[in-house]
């Protein structure tokens, strides 16, 4: 943080919300996600709260469910990385009001949301030539076995 505001933590609220099944699990899962949030490096858990587990009304046998985890930080990077490792719906500052960051502050910021970027680009690249690949291997197969009943029938 800047000279003027580095005395001065980072509260938020993040929001983490759970579907799957069995319900059970889905609270194991978001505890272990609290006690991991807490021990990350930068990070004060200040507290955190389970809501009531709820069979999703579109999806039969799935449940739904989400915590509310507020936490404290020395500098913006640390709720930056939070956010790529967790992923929350929501997140919200809730202190301070309003401050500011230097500029090597913004570039580890940018930095390594563009690391992310990238990485989520190449596995998607991935992902794409691998369909095509069995996409194609798929139509071989079906090939060979039209090929096969018609020689049948000869």
């Amino acid at each position: 943080m800047s000279s003027h505001n580095s005395d001065k933590k980072i509260t938020v609220v993040l929001i983490l919300e759970m579907v799957g099944r069995p319900a059970e699990h889905l609270i194991t899962t978001l505890k272990k996600f609290i006690e991991q949030i807490g021990n990350e490096k930068g990070i004060e858990m200040v507290k955190n709260k389970i809501h009531d587990v709820k069979p999703m009304k579109d999806k039969e046998g799935f449940f739904t469910t989400f915590a509310e985890i507020e936490v404290k930080a020395n500098q913006i990077l640390s709720i930056a990385m939070l956010m790529f490792k967790y992923m929350p719906s929501h997140i919200e500052v809730i202190e301070p009001e309003s401050f500011v960051l230097q500029n090597n502050e913004w570039n580890e910021i940018l930095n390594e949301l563009t690391r992310r970027l990238h990485g989520y680009d190449e596995v998607a690249r991935v992902i794409q030539m691998e369909n095509q690949v069995m996409k194609q291997r798929i139509q071989e197969i079906i090939d060979a076995q039209k090929a096969k009943k018609v020689g049948k029938k000869e």
